[in-house]
């Protein structure tokens, strides 16, 4: 089965943006628009506000395809119009989606799935780098699975919460990047403070940024700014 391309873009709007006069910003966000209604043909594409969560962006865009070049072409499209003239990458993730190299014994058929991402669904993600020990590699495959047993135990009583897995080796400065998605953030926090307490959590080296983003549509996104 095919792997997706997988993207997670983030964005700070420079401050002059908003000194601009009321027709140039109504114009700069018709060119935004009709350029990420463009692509959302072309690729999955969604939009999230991080403007009341973080310091150092204000939105985030999620894309998935089956070509690289498709991320490519749209930031330098989106960089073209009158509001992305305007827009700096703080933040930037690629990776794949892979099968699991465990086996999920709850649910066997969650690890083919993993090849497909089907996102947005939920109105909060949560996104972040993730780095494992390198003794984690290096433990015999039976004992990785006997921790990650517990991991999975852990995660399935908290039905609320999707997690999207996807593989950075060799693509990007990551190992993983994490994308959970819920309606529930409180659930999400209640299963990050478990896993804290897992055997799995000892062969975590770094899970650092975390970024908290709100789903918008590509119009109340850009009505903010």
């Amino acid at each position: 089965m095919p792997r997706q391309y997988v993207s997670f873009k983030f964005f700070k709007v420079r401050p002059d943006w908003r000194l601009l006069d009321a027709a140039a910003a109504r114009k700069g966000r018709e060119e935004a628009l009709q350029t990420l209604q463009k692509f959302s043909k072309k690729l999955i594409l969604l939009s999230y506000s991080t403007a009341g969560t973080r310091a150092d962006c204000d939105l985030m865009l999620w894309m998935v395809s089956y070509r690289l070049e498709d991320f490519e072409e749209l930031v330098s499209e989106l960089a073209r119009t009158g509001f992305g003239k305007y827009l700096d990458i703080s933040t930037s993730y690629l990776s794949m989606t892979k099968r699991s190299n465990y086996i999920d014994k709850l649910d066997p058929s969650h690890s083919e799935s993993r090849t497909k991402i089907i996102p947005g669904k939920h109105k909060y993600i949560f996104v972040y780098p993730f780095w494992k020990t390198r003794d984690w590699y290096l433990m015999p495959w039976e004992k990785r699975q006997e921790i990650m047993d517990e991991h999975i135990r852990i995660g399935s009583k908290y039905i609320s919460v999707k997690l999207n897995t996807t593989y950075s080796f060799g693509l990007d400065d990551q190992e993983f990047v994490v994308a959970f998605e819920t309606d529930s953030p409180s659930d999400f926090l209640d299963l990050v403070m478990e896993l804290r307490e897992s055997q799995g959590s000892k062969y975590t080296l770094r899970d650092t940024p975390i970024f908290t983003c709100v789903q918008k549509t590509f119009s109340e996104l850009l009505a903010q700014f």
